[in-house]
């Protein structure tokens, strides 16, 4: 058994966690919850975020406007330049209505962000456009009401430009789902480092039974996968390559190197944000 402490409200808090040697799932143990990227530190630091988060995901005010978040912020746009551009379409889609015009949709697009004090030019414009005018379109066909979180997610699917991932990012940040996985760049590194993926995974090739995986594991350290998907994306987003290879040194290291293609079906680019 190993014991870890944190401070909430100035008051210590304890965690129990089993041995390291303990397999936590098949072929994976818990490893020791001080040394990175093992399960034991994963179900330690999900712990600790939930001391001080509230578990709500969402970046919009409906499901449209987490459709237009999630759309716009994944392939090959930084996240920061990926929520600039939804503030400036979901300002004008509460001003002006549920819809955009093709016109409309490059010119929020095209125009330069003010992101981190510069401006900067969203990627792909043109794309996103057009695949933002066909998704609210088609929207409205989708009775939210009456679908299950896994269901929710397959309607998405279906619509111009969104693919499982981008569906999953919608239905987890809209409902707080834990049905579903957003298996980002992010996720597959932490994964692979831990064994809960094989080496060379990769979600084009498979992202059901990645995700499967991932939520059998997320069930097995105690920790809600909606909520283990934010702390293993934060971390993981902010450790760079050098701080990486010192904190995992390639001798010990299950991949030294690791990138994948991107998860969706619609659109095969590596890209930095979800």
């Amino acid at each position: 058994m190993q014991q870890v402490v944190a401070l909430a409200a100035s008051q210590p808090i304890f965690l129990s966690l089993p041995a390291p040697d303990t397999e936590v799932m098949s072929n994976v143990v818990w490893g020791r919850f001080e040394d990175v990227f093992t399960p034991a530190f994963w179900a330690a630091q999900a712990w600790m975020d939930s001391s001080h988060t509230d578990g709500n995901f969402s970046l919009g005010r409906s499901l449209a406007e987490e459709l237009v978040a999630c759309l716009l912020g994944g392939h090959g746009a930084p996240a920061e330049v990926g929520l600039a551009a939804f503030q400036r379409v979901a300002t004008h889609l509460r001003e002006h209505g549920p819809t955009l015009s093709h016109a409309t949709a490059i010119d929020l697009l095209s125009r330069p962000l003010a992101v981190n004090g510069r401006w900067v030019r969203y990627r792909f414009a043109n794309t996103r456009a057009r695949y933002l005018v066909g998704s609210l379109q088609a929207l409205p066909h989708i009775q939210e009401s009456e679908l299950d979180d896994t269901e929710l997610r397959n309607r998405l699917c279906a619509l111009p430009g969104i693919g499982l991932k981008t569906a999953s990012w919608i239905v987890r940040n809209q409902r707080g789902s834990d049905q579903v996985a957003i298996l980002d760049v992010h996720i597959m590194r932490a994964g692979i480092m831990m064994g809960v993926f094989e080496k060379g995974s990769s979600p084009a090739r498979g992202y059901l039974g990645l995700e499967a995986r991932f939520l059998t594991f997320c069930r097995a350290v105690g920790v809600r996968p909606s909520q283990m998907d934010a702390v293993m994306w934060r971390t993981m987003r902010n450790v760079g390559p050098i701080l990486m290879g010192i904190l995992i040194p390639s001798s010990n290291s299950r991949s030294n190197a690791l990138t994948y293609s991107e998860g969706d079906s619609d659109v095969g680019r590596r890209r930095r944000r979800r």
